[in-house]
């Protein structure tokens, strides 16, 4: 039998549910063509490995974390740069992390990285936004009683002093947290499957991210067997065109795609 994963990257609430904290338009609608697709070819799956954003409140990516010169948070969507943090633009709230804050800046400009983006709270450890959307975790309970199996569940970004948009690597590892480093298990296991499904939220940052690193550390010819589903991911607002690039150079590299109606069918 054919190895065929599913890799599905953080198909949670607070992405997919339309009133999420982060809600990614069009998400809600992936994830259902998600679920129809796994009910339609339970039997031929060998493996779905499922990734799951899991933040603190306090986390260096949500506004609590600085302190402007006004003495208030920043807005979700501030951008927070190397000489931001040097000028004294925005500081962090608790001193102790401050020298911390530039390196860390820093390191994102240094390995080409987004830069710091503030985000809404989101994917809180414990709440409602960070479980799995229901019609997806139907079919997961569904393939798992009916093949008796298990969904390989990959949690990433609970380190509250580093993003953690990729589900292998986090944009700046801490070497005192293995759970940032490098997930050379879950890479083993993908590179022992035949074929590998991608789907999830979002393709312009963690799916996005998650396949570079992926592809980055596989030999070249595993690529060839990756397959995303165009029609089972969406990209943030005002990020789109970085999803569109992302694809263009995965399929230059041998990344295939499929619309899930068509996958296998």
């Amino acid at each position: 039998m054919e190895k065929l994963h599913l890799l599905i990257i953080d198909p949670q609430r607070d992405f997919c549910d339309p009133d999420g904290a982060l809600s990614v338009p069009g998400a809600d609608k992936d994830m259902e063509r998600l679920a129809k697709l796994i009910h339609r070819i339970e039997k031929k799956i060998w493996d779905i490995h499922c990734t799951l954003d899991t933040h603190h409140f306090f986390d260096i990516s949500h506004p609590v974390f600085w302190t402007g010169t006004d003495g208030k948070h920043p807005n979700p969507f501030t951008i927070i740069s190397a000489d931001d943090v040097k000028n004294g633009a925005w500081r962090t709230t608790n001193p102790q992390f401050q020298k911390y804050a530039l390196e860390y800046v820093s390191k994102l400009a240094a390995n080409k990285r987004y830069p710091l983006c503030i985000w809404p709270p989101h994917c809180l450890i414990g709440t409602k936004g960070s479980t799995v959307v229901p019609v997806l975790m139907q079919a997961f309970l569904s393939w798992e009683e009916n093949e008796i199996a298990m969904v390989d569940y990959v949690t990433k970004g609970s380190n509250f002093k580093t993003e953690h948009y990729s589900a292998v690597c986090a944009d700046v590892p801490d070497p005192a947290d293995p759970s940032t480093m490098l997930n050379s298990r879950l890479i083993k296991t993908l590179e022992e499957a035949d074929m590998i499904a991608v789907a999830g939220e979002a393709l312009s940052h963690c799916l996005k991210f998650t396949v570079e690193d992926i592809a980055n550390t596989f030999d070249e010819k595993h690529i060839q067997k990756m397959v995303l589903l165009e029609d089972c991911a969406s990209s943030v607002p005002g990020f789109e065109q970085q999803g569109r690039d992302f694809v263009k150079n995965m399929k230059a590299r041998g990344m295939q795609t499929s619309m899930s109606g068509d996958f296998l069918n």
